[in-house]
């Protein structure tokens, strides 16, 4: 056989090999591999927030109440014939990881809407990706300044600070008898540094309330005696510090240490059982101002109280548990309304929600996207617990 012959045979086989090869990988696809199903059979809602490091108590319970609505909203048959499904990853507590994961969302897992993150610094590194994507992001925690002015897909759902702050002082000042107060926040934490200038500028309109000090910390530090120091001398009523539980049992245990009696008062960034089991004793008496309570719950909020507590073997569900459950209902509540799926479209539904009854409080959407919630709920350290010293009603109107 000529030597054209045998390179035309072998070449007649390699092509039929190759042929073959390809047509078994189209059949075949790798081991453990699903098919991809149609595109538009389910709503994908992706979590963004951390579920590993410094922040993820407040992470994993906003992902176990979106899990739990999405679970409830399913068995009702959905949103348009659609199930809900929860797309979620860890940002670790990371901006860059944060906006990394905002991407993936959006360019390859499709997500209509995200609700996320807890935490203020890491929504407004998120927020304008989501913006430009045309992606409704609901944050079910971030409480200060600069995150619905980034855009008209940009909501929240949580108490903000610049209605709960003031509501305080308020009670501080009437029914407490507060008169002097010590500041601290954590410069270089978004959420804390806004909620110090809100509480900041609440007290300047009420003339009983004084700052005496104004102290300036990091997250991470560990040593505070010489704020502790400082603040002592100015003999304060109570200790606002606008930053996280870790610091802010640290400070109080550097507080107690020095003889310094006054109590802590801070945001939703106390509100852990961390706070309570770094700081033990410390802790007794201090206060978190909160949109959510177990205690005399409205009828709503004690059917989601059950039905969590069915799920979790007795264990009472917190603040971000309700607001990521208020979250995906909000936004299944606003799908329903819009009749569509599509955010430009149903992002106008979510913006005219009005007295909507979440089982974190009643919840209604001023013209700017922010929410107004009520009623506020103070919550105070008592042996080792976080209980219920005060329901503040908050206008609706």
């Amino acid at each position: 056989m000529s030597f054209k012959k045998i390179s035309a045979l072998l070449l007649v086989a390699m092509l039929a090999v190759g042929a073959f090869g390809c047509k078994k990988k189209e059949e075949a696809p790798a081991p453990g591999a699903e098919a991809a199903k149609p595109a538009g059979d389910t709503i994908k809602i992706g979590f963004l927030g951390a579920l590993t490091g410094d922040v993820a108590m407040f992470g994993k319970p906003t992902l176990e109440g979106m899990k739990m609505a999405a679970d409830e909203i399913n068995a009702a048959g959905g949103v348009q014939g659609k199930k809900i499904e929860i797309v979620e990853a860890d940002n670790r507590g990371d901006k860059q990881e944060g906006a990394s994961v905002t991407q993936k969302f959006i360019s390859r897992d499709n997500v209509t809407a995200i609700v996320g993150d807890p935490t203020t610094g890491i929504t407004k590194v998120a927020a304008p990706i989501a913006q430009k994507a045309g992606v409704v992001l609901l944050s079910a925690g971030a409480t200060g300044p600069g995150v619905v002015e980034v855009g008209d897909f940009i909501f929240r759902d949580t108490l903000l600070d610049s209605i709960a702050i003031p509501a305080c002082i308020e009670y501080f000042a009437k029914d407490l008898g507060f008169k002097k107060v010590a500041i601290i926040t954590s410069d270089n934490n978004d959420y804390s540094v806004g909620l110090s200038q809100t509480f900041r500028d609440a007290a300047a309109k009420v003339p009983s309330i004084k700052i005496v000090a104004d102290e300036k910390v990091k997250d991470g530090d560990k040593d505070f005696s010489a704020q502790i120091t400082n603040i002592k001398a100015k003999k304060p009523d109570v200790i606002l510090f606008s930053g996280y539980y870790t610091e802010g049992a640290l400070i109080m245990k550097e507080a107690r240490k020095q003889g310094l009696k006054a109590p802590m008062f801070g945001g939703d960034g106390l509100f852990s059982p961390k706070f309570i089991e770094l700081g033990g004793p410390a802790v007794e008496g201090s206060m978190s101002a909160l949109g959510f309570s177990t205690e005399q719950a409205a009828p709503a909020t004690a059917k989601f109280i059950e039905s969590f507590k069915a799920k979790h073997n007795g264990e009472l569900p917190g603040l971000f548990d309700a607001q990521g459950y208020d979250a995906v209902m909000l936004l299944a509540d606003a799908m329903k309304r819009a009749n569509s799926v599509d955010p430009k479209v149903f992002k106008t539904a979510l913006a005219q929600t009005k007295k909507f009854e979440g089982v974190s409080g009643t919840i209604s959407m001023q013209a700017n996207r922010e929410p107004i919630k009520s009623p506020l709920s103070l919550l105070v350290v008592k042996d080792g617990k976080f209980v219920l010293k005060a329901k503040v009603p908050v206008k609706m109107d």
